[in-house]
């Protein structure tokens, strides 16, 4: 069987059980994310000596430490996705949604949440979306195929496998729950040309990964951000609020896409604010690159590019511009955003609020850490990634962002 055939039966499969998550009751789907949590958790072993293989090849490989952090996963790890998943059960049913309106004619027009059917997802080397977005998409009464990267295949197969079992213990299609095994660049493309078996992809991953998948999907396409965040310091700051917020942003777990990249600090604070970051940042090891001012405020750093400025590094790396003004701040985060989330730290609220109005990505914060960007820590249970576009969601994506609507009308034989 070819790559080709092997996706279109693998597809096709996800399709005919979307049928039976989608007719399931409210009841039904959380006891069957209950059970697929009491799964994880019993089975964590197995998954640790899986995700142990995919470190050790990772290592083999060169990868950052930094990657390896995002890659890995222990007892506390799969123990916090298994609660996540009991989160989501908690969480109001994204189907039970109907309005209900009726017209001068006696025509009454039901408009119901229904599931958006076949979810696909393309990612990269963070092993816990799997779970995430599998339980997302059945709470919410879609069938998913999920195709990760490389780097975590063992950790993916082996969480597939356990979801899959619970699946069928629990009475439905296995095959709900679908894994791309083939890791090639070539089942991404595959996938991307399934248009007719999934109704919508989502890429979640790198900036290279998403422009891959937004240009070339003939599978209408939800476009989750790459994240090359800013932080900027005004002249009014509280310099305390402002280091410890910084570090958080950048240093807490820089290979998140919500960790920031590029620091713009106001000219009368930076003779302050940079020496103190700079000695905050030592015990990570954190390697600045800076404008020319920076480079006199920070001897011996190198001298920021362009290509810096725009680069998501996911690592120990921040890019620094010392500023005259909110105003170049706002340039700058213009020209560079992905357009995922930004931060001002200052007590001028005129300042404040000419950021969050001049720019146009999806999460701004005012005096706090961009790290908040989550669906989890919006209140909505895990997330299935963060949407930078404007239609038909946008910033973290949970329960209610995997469903669409349909027209029931009910009438009396009425005619036009």
């Amino acid at each position: 069987m070819t790559l080709h055939e092997e996706m279109i039966a693998l597809c096709l499969g996800a399709k005919e059980a979307s049928l039976k998550i989608g007719l399931a009751t409210k009841e039904e789907r959380n006891s069957l994310l209950i059970a697929i949590a009491d799964s994880i958790k019993q089975n964590y072993e197995l998954i640790i000596e899986a995700n142990k293989i995919d470190l050790s090849k990772a290592k083999e490989n060169g990868i950052a430490d930094a990657m390896l952090d995002r890659l890995m996963l222990n007892k506390d790890r799969i123990y916090a996705i298994a609660d996540a998943i009991c989160q989501i059960v908690t969480l109001p049913d994204p189907l039970e949604k109907c309005e209900i309106s009726t017209r001068p004619n006696g025509l009454v027009i039901e408009k119901h949440a229904v599931p958006l059917g076949v979810v696909g997802m393309i990612y990269e080397a963070r092993p816990n979306v799997t779970p995430d977005a599998a339980t997302l998409c059945l709470k919410s009464g879609n069938a998913v195929v999920l195709r990760g990267g490389k780097e975590a295949i063992n950790s993916n197969k082996c969480m597939v496998k356990i979801i899959g079992d619970t699946l069928e213990a629990c009475g439905f299609d296995r095959r709900t729950v679908s894994l791309v095994e083939n890791t090639t660049r070539d089942s991404a493309n595959e996938l991307m040309a399934m248009r007719g078996y999934i109704d919508v992809l989502i890429p979640r991953g790198g900036k290279g990964l998403i422009k891959n998948v937004v240009e070339n999907s003939t599978v209408p396409v939800i476009e989750t951000g790459a994240g090359n965040c800013h932080l900027y310091v005004d002249k009014t700051a509280d310099i305390e609020m402002a280091l410890n917020v910084a570090l958080n942003a950048k240093c807490q777990r820089p290979s998140v896409c919500n960790a920031i990249e590029t620091l713009l600090v106001h000219k009368d604070v930076a003779n302050e604010f940079l020496p103190k970051f700079y000695e905050l940042t030592r015990k990570f090891n954190l390697e600045f690159r800076g404008c020319a001012d920076t480079c006199m405020i920070l001897d011996g750093i190198s001298l920021a590019t362009d290509e810096d400025y725009n680069t998501e590094y996911d690592d120990y790396i921040v890019s620094v511009k010392v500023v005259n003004d909110v105003f170049e701040a706002v340039t700058h985060i213009r020209k560079y955003s992905t357009g995922h989330s930004e931060a001002i730290i200052t007590n001028d609220k005129e300042n404040a609020d000419y950021f969050t109005k001049a720019i146009d990505s999806c999460a701004l914060y005012v005096n706090a850490s961009t790290r908040f960007t989550d669906g989890g820590e919006f209140g909505l249970g895990a997330e299935i990634g963060i949407s930078t576009q404007k239609l038909h969601v946008r910033g973290p994506m949970g329960l209610e962002a995997l469903t669409t609507h349909k027209y029931i009308i009910k009438g009396e034989g009425q005619t036009r």
